[in-house]
């Protein structure tokens, strides 16, 4: 008898089915028995079906004589099942990678429930991923299992099949089945939901719900979605044979009454001469559902009367009224949005008439919230230093950060203008609005985002991947305003004034923002792992990828959710993405696993992290101040050198061990090799290339030679004399290794000079 019985009805769907039917196979965790129900599919569904089943023996392919629909075709399906826990998949759909391992760990921790019910993420034909919305109803704090009653919640989320795993004896007995036509779920989630004894829930994305382009059945248009009247006469039918339920008849109205709005409302669902028809009936069934006193919400309180009084005519003409007032708005919008930018552009003339303030200085940094990176520090360390300059942050939303005593100003505005036009210091980390003109008296320092190791400026003209849209006479007007340029070592000099060719001072200073790092103590250490959840003794992995130029999707090839469960309990990653990065967290789920992507400092996450592991983001040269592990996973390094293209062979260099698979990198961490003599070694040669001036003084020679006009070659604390915070495993000289076996064969570990 396996674990899981997975079903999978199959009808026109030979463009995705393999990809499904792999997604199910390839499953970490094997114990399954996959159903592949040939819904008499014309398409090759059939053939597809059948070779898989000869290739591996978990497969059971049951075709059907006549097409039957999707309820049908889940029903045969379960009639061949014999898992304990049936879980159903629809074939265009695929399952994430671990999901039945996480799956079957989440039944045996909450006791195997009736119901587990888990997360899903759209996926969509550009490439995006979006999670769920309303994820955060599946928390798994509290109690566990529970019943409906104990988390009503969970009946808002979208009533389909294939969010679940289910006990076979439990559906059995209860004697569930799915019905015949559209919106099958309806009578079987709703019922299934409030006759179980016991339901848990799964804070992790386990599938991936494909949004086609065209072609799905919901997203047709047909009389068949009448089908949605019959089947919540399922429901409510199934509510009366079982008094017991009665107490769930207003929120299931409810649910209805929005279902029903959807279809009608959604243009590509009834036909056009029939929505009249279809509102008329809805009318018939809110009277025959409603219960007397059950309140209405007061958002949807005029649709609701439009349903319980049919006015379909009504209806329409709202309809019609509200997209003509969105359309007006928009050009009204547009109207005053461009009657806006003429104003501030003669505001800009007139401020840039006045005379230069000497005490100000204005800042601002991309790719970060609010106040941080170079120009973070800098900012800190004129008010420190230089208290004599107000300062202003420019800060894109009200939530970012910004210190107090420091100006805020947002982008675009009035006073933003008058800032950039008569502040004598102009502070920015990749470069301001490109309609700055810059003034005479005016000083602009350009502290670049970190160390190159990828190409960067005129570089960028032999790589169309990357630097497609870069226009390099804009470029170099810009770097024409530059006075100066901020680096960390010899390289970044040596790179930054042949990219950015111009007449700039470089500050050969080091970085500003690494200054913490050695100013930090074990007290700053122990509280932002506080305020991060960390659990004491925990060690946690820092994991920042950067951004792939050749990728559409910025997706994350390491499972990290496997990772954590390899190294064992003791081990926490904390996963950041790339600024670039948009659409959804780095990782779905939660656990040992944190999303940190919107944490307002990157450098806290340093000092909270007891190892980095990255792939090829400039991070590694920040980190290395630290003297902490550094782990390398290059697994496309070929590709995203091509790409990009890169100053130097990082893997020849690496600042740690290098790894060039997920299964290499558990077993650096499992086998020690991270914080072993030998990676001592290479990220001692890193630091000592990359990290001459970080001794924690960076952004006070920067003002001391900008603002106070100090000349001569400041001093530097040399690296044997630098003492940065140690993090809380530096003390632990035994850590446990992986709890798993190892996968078969040999693994090994690369770290070259």
């Amino acid at each position: 008898m396996p674990r899981f019985s997975v079903i999978v009805p199959v009808y026109k769907v030979q463009a995705y089915l393999h990809e499904c039917l792999e997604s199910v196979l390839t499953q970490s965790y094997p114990d399954l028995e996959l159903i592949a129900v040939d819904d008499c599919s014309p398409d090759a569904c059939g053939t597809i079906i059948d070779e898989f089943a000869a290739r591996d023996p978990r497969v059971h392919p049951v075709h059907l004589t006549q097409n039957q629909g999707l309820g049908p075709a889940r029903n045969a399906g379960m009639a061949e099942a014999t898992g304990d826990y049936l879980i159903f998949l629809d074939s265009d759909d695929s399952l994430t990678p671990d999901s039945l391992q996480a799956i079957a760990d989440r039944l045996k921790e909450t006791g195997e429930p009736d119901v587990l019910v888990h997360d899903y993420a759209r996926t969509y034909w550009t490439g995006e991923t979006v999670r769920d919305q309303p994820a955060g109803r599946l928390t798994e704090e509290g109690p566990a299992p529970f019943r409906l009653a104990d988390r009503p919640s969970l009946l808002q989320l979208l009533m389909v099949a294939w969010n679940k795993a289910y006990r076979r004896e439990f559906v059995e007995q209860e004697g569930f089945a799915f019905p015949e036509g559209y919106y099958e779920d309806t009578p079987w989630t709703y019922p299934v939901l409030m006759t179980a004894r016991s339901i848990a829930t799964l804070d992790r994305v386990c599938v991936h719900y494909r949004q086609r382009r065209g072609g799905g059945i919901l997203g047709t248009v047909s009389p068949r979605h009448f089908d949605i009247f019959e089947q919540y006469d399922r429901v409510f039918a199934y509510v009366d044979a079982h008094p017991e339920l009665a107490r769930w008849r207003p929120l299931l109205f409810r649910r209805m009454v929005d279902h029903l709005l959807v279809v009608f409302a959604r243009r590509d669902r009834l036909p056009r001469r029939s929505r009249a028809a279809f509102l008329r009936r809805a009318r018939t069934y809110y009277r025959r559902y409603h219960s007397p006193g059950v309140p209405v919400p007061a958002r949807t309180r005029v649709h609701y009367t439009l349903v319980r009084l049919g006015l379909h005519r009504v209806y329409h003409a709202l309809q019609l009224t509200a997209a003509l007032v969105r359309r007006t708005a928009k050009v009204t919008g547009r109207l005053l949005k461009r009657l806006r930018a003429g104003a501030l552009r003669l505001h800009y003339r007139l401020q840039r008439c006045l005379p230069v303030r000497a005490s100000r200085a204005v800042f601002a940094a991309h790719g970060v919230r609010g106040h941080g990176c170079h120009p973070g520090a800098l900012e800190e360390a004129f008010r420190a230093h230089a208290p004599h300059i107000r300062t202003a942050w420019i800060a894109d939303a009200e939530q970012d950060t910004v210190p107090d005593g420091t100006r805020r100003l947002r982008p675009g505005t009035a006073a933003y203008w008058t800032a950039l036009a008569r502040s004598k210091y102009l502070v920015h980390n990749t470069g301001f609005d490109h309609r700055l003109v810059k003034r005479p008296g005016q000083v602009l320092l350009r502290t670049q985002q970190g160390t190159p190791l990828k190409h960067m400026g005129l570089d960028l003209l032999e790589r169309p991947a990357a630097g497609g849209h870069m226009d390099a006479d804009e470029l170099l007007d810009d770097v024409d305003k530059w006075d100066y340029v901020l680096s960390g070592n010899r390289h970044s000099t040596l790179v930054w004034e042949r990219v950015y060719p111009g007449r700039y001072t470089t500050l050969e200073y080091g970085g500003p923002r690494n200054d913490v790092f050695q100013q930090a103590t074990s007290a700053d250490v122990t509280r932002v792992r506080e305020q991060l959840g960390i659990p004491e003794g925990a060690v946690v992995l820092l994991y920042a990828p950067t951004h792939r130029d050749y990728r559409r999707t910025q997706h994350v090839t390491l499972d990290l959710h496997r990772v954590a469960r390899r190294l064992g309990p003791r081990y926490v990653v904390l996963a950041r993405a790339h600024p670039h990065r948009h659409g959804g967290p780095l990782v779905a789920g939660a656990g040992r696993v944190i999303d940190v992507t919107g944490h307002p400092s990157v450098e806290s996450l340093c000092l909270a992290s007891d190892a980095l592991v990255t792939d090829y983001s400039s991070i590694m040269f920040d980190y290395a101040n630290l003297d902490r592990p550094i782990v390398i996973h290059a697994d496309d390094w070929e590709a995203y050198g091509a790409a990009r293209g890169t100053y130097f062979d990082l893997r020849s260099s690496p600042p740690g061990a290098v790894s060039r698979g997920e299964d290499e990198l558990i077993d650096i961490f499992a086998t020690g090799h991270w914080r072993g003599s030998r990676s001592a070694q290479l990220r001692a040669a890193f630091r000592e290339r990359f990290c001459p001036y970080d001794d924690g003084r960076a952004a006070e020679r920067v003002v001391r030679h900008v603002v106070l006009g100090e000349t001569g070659k400041p001093s530097v604390v040399p690296l044997d004399k630098r003492h940065p915070v140690p993090s809380p495993a530096a003390s632990l000289t035994h850590l446990p290794l992986a709890t798993v076996p190892h996968p078969a064969g040999p693994v090994t570990v690369t770290e070259r000079r």
